[in-house]
């Protein structure tokens, strides 16, 4: 997925400098801004017993089905029923004139206010009607919880493949562009069956209060560095996974609710919101990634970890994320930070 702040780059630079400032007693691991959950991954596969965290329910989506589960996938229940290969049959679907192609197509909006061209027009109706077929399987019981979100995640995926955008979902592209153009096809997600006695959990919660009521060994946190918002560059992800038709606004077709904008957003609330959850953590070692040109400034990150306990930190040249192509950019890279603390009390 093209996820802003992705860290699938930087793995091998968070697990080798985890490494070295945790000793060998260490058990669990919380993800509490999991995005795309590629670290939450990537320490399931070194064995930890996981927590993945979000307040996006997409991201929810696809922690419930790639770190939560950790069974093989069968779809034992829609055999009964003469449904072999539940990929093949989705893929061979006729469409549906649905939420997303009333309000994300060109055709689906050519008679509204706003005309949008998020999807293909026959991309849009193949979303819409492998998502309410996937309900449908649920809501009859031919599908078990898991193999839901397993089905939800792998559709979300899929249509992010092939989304009319430049990168995110602020806004879309006047002309449909190759990717776009091409069928969507939904295959299934990577993920990882760990063999032992493991602990993996999916929330969609606040920070704050999910610090609340867990606890563990390590504490990641890797939120957003400026006052992009989360809730707006994926909106449309944000409706497939919930698919409850929303009011939507404007020529973008935002959801009309209230804002998920994190405290970590906005200026001048980013380094007190910080500090909170360093605060309320119940966790030995929290490490946060952050990079040289976060509103939180690199002292004021400094000050406060060094307040609850042994602070360092290590750091990496790292190519910028590019959302506008269109956009100059000052540098090419930025230093990218993650901050160590061992806490002093917990």
């Amino acid at each position: 997925m093209n996820y802003i702040g992705s860290k699938l780059s930087l793995l091998s630079f968070i697990e080798e400098n985890i490494k070295k400032h945790v000793n060998t007693n260490v058990y669990s691991f919380l993800d509490l801004f999991g995005g795309t959950n590629v670290v939450s991954s990537h320490f399931k596969k070194l064995g930890l017993d996981v927590m993945a965290n979000d307040i996006q329910y997409f991201s929810y989506v696809n922690a419930k089905a790639i770190i939560e589960n950790n069974l093989d996938y069968t779809f034992s229940r829609l055999k009964e029923i003469n449904i072999d290969d539940p990929f093949i049959y989705l893929n061979n679907l006729k469409g549906r004139k649905g939420f997303i192609y009333k309000n994300y197509s060109f055709e689906g909006t050519k008679d509204k206010e706003y005309q949008r061209m998020y999807f293909s027009d026959e991309n849009s109706k193949k979303i819409d009607a492998i998502r309410l077929k996937i309900k449908l399987w649920k809501n009859k019981g031919y599908i078990q919880e898991r193999e839901y979100f397993y089905l939800l995640a792998c559709l979300i995926e899929a249509a992010d493949k092939v989304a009319n955008t430049a990168s995110v979902y602020e806004a879309f592209l006047k002309q449909l562009k190759p990717s776009a153009s091409k069928e969507l096809n939904l295959i299934p997600l990577n993920y990882d069956v760990i063999e032992g006695n493991h602990m993996y959990l999916a929330f969609n919660e606040d920070a704050e209060e999910l610090l609340s009521h867990v606890k563990g060994d390590i504490l990641y946190l890797d939120p957003p560095y400026n006052s992009r918002k989360y809730d707006t560059n994926y909106h449309i992800l944000e409706t497939i996974a919930l698919y409850d038709n929303p009011k939507i606004k404007g020529k973008t077709g935002m959801r009309d609710e209230n804002s998920k904008r994190s405290l970590f957003c906005i200026k001048n609330k980013a380094a007190g919101y910080l500090e909170s959850l360093i605060k309320r953590a119940n966790f030995k070692y929290i490490f946060l990634s952050y990079n040289d040109e976060g509103i939180i400034p690199l002292e004021e990150i400094e000050r406060i970890f060094s307040k609850y306990g042994t602070y360092s930190k290590e750091e990496i040249d790292y190519r910028r994320f590019k959302a506008d192509s269109n956009r100059e950019y000052k540098k090419a890279k930025t230093i990218e930070y993650l901050h160590c603390l061992v806490k002093d009390q917990i």
